[in-house]
């Protein structure tokens, strides 16, 4: 569908307004981009809980700039899809143009400008139009409630089952989704992945000792190409985590450390 692409009116209105319409209910012409502070992601990884999702959108684009606000739901229609809000539309374009495209969860992202200013970004910006912005944001969600064509389509295939007899089957349950290794909190204990099956604790001791506060290596017997490192604490820890990752223990195999799952 050609409008498929097109950036939502508004991110605290996503639950509620069509993602492909413009304010007046119209398609969004093919090609039109307006500069704005926020930027609307599509492709997102819809596997990751939403609280992941936020943390790891906000840390990958802190960089380009102060990150005003990260918005996403979990409900059917707007699943995939984030908002992330800048103090500048030049921050944002920055971000677009060297994010776009990143693979985040294994999946890439596709970016646009979003049509119209968050709430975040008004009270920044423009405090005394706050009220005002809301209001109108307000208004909107109301004339649309009945008219948004995806809750239209939802709406005929509900009536359409109930025509034909058969209820509406309940939701299936969303398996809880374990958060990545990569975004795992600091702890003190080390997990070690793709090491060589002939790696000894011996090797593996002499090479976490170059950091002070080593505790303990734990090699597991069944599986000989993961351990476990273990440290007096979380900053020494972190601190071999982040010199020996993608270490060539053999000369060819990088080894892959993240923290251990409490």
């Amino acid at each position: 569908m050609a409008t498929s692409q097109a950036a939502p009116v508004d991110p605290h209105s996503m639950q509620d307004v069509a993602p492909t319409l413009a304010e007046n209910g119209t398609p969004q012409p093919e090609g039109e981009e307006v500069l704005s502070e926020t930027l609307y992601i599509q492709n997102l990884n819809e596997k990751v809980k939403i609280d992941v999702l936020k943390a790891s959108l906000k840390g990958l684009f802190k960089s380009y700039g102060e990150v005003l606000d990260v918005v996403a739901h979990s409900n059917l229609r707007m699943r995939g899809q984030a908002f992330v809000s800048f103090a500048s539309p030049e921050i944002a374009q920055k971000a677009m143009k060297e994010v776009r495209g990143f693979p985040l969860y294994s999946k890439p992202m596709q970016i646009t400008f979003a049509r119209t200013r968050s709430d975040a970004v008004v009270k920044r910006l423009d405090a005394n139009n706050l009220e005002q912005h809301t209001a109108k944001r307000a208004e909107h969600k109301r004339r649309t409630r009945y008219s948004n064509p995806l809750k239209q389509k939802f709406k005929a295939k509900r009536m359409a089952a109930e025509i034909d007899g058969a209820a509406a089957a309940p939701a299936a349950r969303r398996p809880n989704v374990q958060m990545p290794d990569e975004y795992l909190p600091p702890n003190k204990i080390l997990f070690l992945q793709n090491l060589p099956e002939s790696v000894t604790k011996d090797q593996l001791m002499a090479l976490f000792s170059q950091y002070p506060n080593l505790h303990e290596v734990r090699l597991i017997p069944t599986k000989k190409d993961i351990a476990f490192v273990e440290y007096m604490d979380e900053g020494s820890a972190g601190v071999a985590k982040d010199a020996l990752h993608n270490y060539k223990l053999d000369g060819e195999n990088k080894i892959k450390i993240t923290f251990a799952r409490k």
